[in-house]
């Protein structure tokens, strides 16, 4: 039996933004014109139920008022996969890490493609920040809604960082 899943699409700053639920934990969130793009078959009946927490942390985390997420999550990947998406969830907000530095915090420092790979196919963009992840040297490189977004994304977080230089934002991940 599969678990029941639904979506809802929101909008953002960055364009219109899909949440994927199954069976009550957010395991999608994806850009319009996402690459690698998901089967939206497979999201489920559309419905706002179910997506309240979700589409407020997103909305202080846009206001800048949110540093990270604390919500239940249950993408679906490869066990290397979850090593990656979990090392992502700990790059602080407002900085960057190359992909070496990722394949180094999962403990395979040869594995700078495959570490690149995983990025890629991150289901949970923003709340699982990808996005924080650049090439050596600290050139932004690919994302899955595209560099336009990477930067406006990396922009957003130092802006809200310089904005409240003593304190930082107000709700902590």
């Amino acid at each position: 039996m599969t678990a029941l899943r639904t979506h809802t699409v929101i909008d953002s700053p960055i364009g219109e933004l899909t949440l994927v639920n199954t069976a009550g934990v957010l395991s999608g969130l994806y850009m319009s014109g996402h690459r690698p793009a998901p089967d939206p078959e497979g999201f489920g009946e559309q419905t706002p139920d179910g997506f309240d927490e979700a589409v407020a942390q997103l909305e202080e985390y846009f206001a800048g008022r949110r540093t990270g997420f604390g919500l239940p999550l249950a993408p679906v990947g490869t066990p290397f996969q979850h090593e990656v998406w979990n090392a992502l969830t700990k790059i602080e907000y407002g900085t960057t890490r190359t992909y070496a530095e990722i394949a180094l915090a999962v403990g395979r420092p040869a594995a700078v493609r495959a570490v690149a790979a995983a990025n890629a196919r991150n289901p949970l963009c923003i709340v699982v920040p990808c996005h924080r992840v650049v090439g050596s040297g600290g050139r932004l490189t690919g994302y899955a809604g595209g560099l336009e977004r990477k930067r406006f994304l990396l922009d957003r977080e130092a802006q809200a960082l310089r904005s409240d230089d003593s304190h930082g934002p107000d709700v902590p991940a």
